[in-house]
């Protein structure tokens, strides 16, 4: 009895650090954040009283100033979402399967390549594609007009929607190698033996990354697509360092709206008041997202699919000759213990 006890404190003292930096760090703020909403708090001046739902009142009306700003930069930050999340996913996941199969010293080499671009801070990152695509002397006007593919040079950062392109690629290249390395780690965890058994029987390619690969690295897919969203969310240093929200605040994010609100309007409530909506509507989107992903688990579940059910669909044959092929490497070894 007092062994379990001690071991109960124990367990609660290691918890201890996690409760303080929780609170410390994530609901404090949190409760503010709540808390000057509700009031007229001004950089400048400070508190000037409790004014209620006055700054998400203003916040939602339509037509007014902060609703404008709040409702340009949703839109910007979403245009932001679609163009990039797709390619982040399809990308990370296409190089993850290209080198899934190599031998494992360069399987470990391009693993690292493909990260490192990851650690690499968005400061660096900007100044690369502002060299790359600088409207006055960067490397790919100066290509194209050297090839005789354009006549002038392409205000890559100041026009749409070059500006939009050049921030979604420089996102790509950037963060990338974060999800192509969940996604191979992911792919070394499928079971070998279900692709050898599908090779035996003929099974496409494509059948095989159907049926077998995709339902088996599902769960990991769902939660790249969702940190992948919620990063998108936190747009900043992008916009700001490569076309400072141009041209025409066409590429000012939620965040960039944020602080212009609070530094540039002085409106400290105004502004915690949109970053409480930006956390709801992220709250929103990742909840149906997992809701999406618990029906899709639970219809599999009830509808009774299996391994080896995926394994018929895969190679498209029926229960006898699945028996008549020759035995997978796990089947002999069962048929030598029996």
């Amino acid at each position: 009895m007092y062994m379990t006890k001690r071991t109960k404190w124990i367990g609660f003292l290691f918890v201890i650090p996690f409760l303080l930096s929780f609170l410390i760090f994530w609901l404090t703020p949190l409760l503010y954040g709540v808390w000057i909403s509700l009031h007229d708090f001004r950089l400048s001046v400070g508190n000037n009283g409790f004014i209620g739902l006055k700054n998400y009142v203003d916040i939602l009306t339509p037509d007014t100033l902060y609703n404008n700003v709040f409702m340009n930069s949703l839109k910007n930050t979403l245009m932001f979402i679609v163009l990039s999340v797709p390619p982040l996913i399809l990308i990370s996941l296409g190089l993850a399967l290209l080198i899934d199969n190599l031998p494992k010293r360069l399987k470990t080499f391009f693993r690292t390549v493909f990260f490192l671009s990851y650690a690499i801070s968005v400061t660096a990152v900007s100044a690369l594609y502002l060299w790359l695509f600088g409207a006055n002397g960067g490397f790919i006007n100066n290509l194209l007009l050297n090839t005789g593919m354009i006549s002038s040079p392409i205000n890559w950062t100041g026009d749409q929607p070059y500006a939009w392109f050049v921030i979604v690629i420089a996102t790509v290249w950037w963060t990338i190698g974060f999800n192509m390395l969940l996604f191979v780690n992911a792919l070394d965890e499928v079971d070998p033996n279900l692709y050898e058994a599908a090779d035996l029987d003929g099974a496409s390619s494509w059948n095989k990354f159907r049926y077998i690969t995709l339902p088996d690295i599902r769960n990991i897919s769902i939660f790249i697509m969702i940190t992948t969203v919620i990063a998108s969310f936190n747009l900043y240093g992008q916009s700001l360092l490569i076309t400072r929200g141009g041209p025409g605040q066409s590429t000012s994010s939620l965040i960039m709206g944020i602080h212009a609100t609070v530094f540039g309007n002085n409106q400290l409530g105004v502004g915690s008041a949109m970053a409480l909506l930006m956390g709801l509507i992220m709250v929103v989107i990742t909840g149906v997202q997992y809701w999406m992903s618990y029906r899709n688990n639970k219809e599999e579940t009830e509808s009774g699919k299996s391994e080896k059910k995926r394994f018929t669909r895969a190679t498209n044959v029926g229960p006898t000759n699945v028996s008549s092929r020759p035995a997978t490497t796990v089947e002999k070894k069962e048929r030598k213990v029996t």
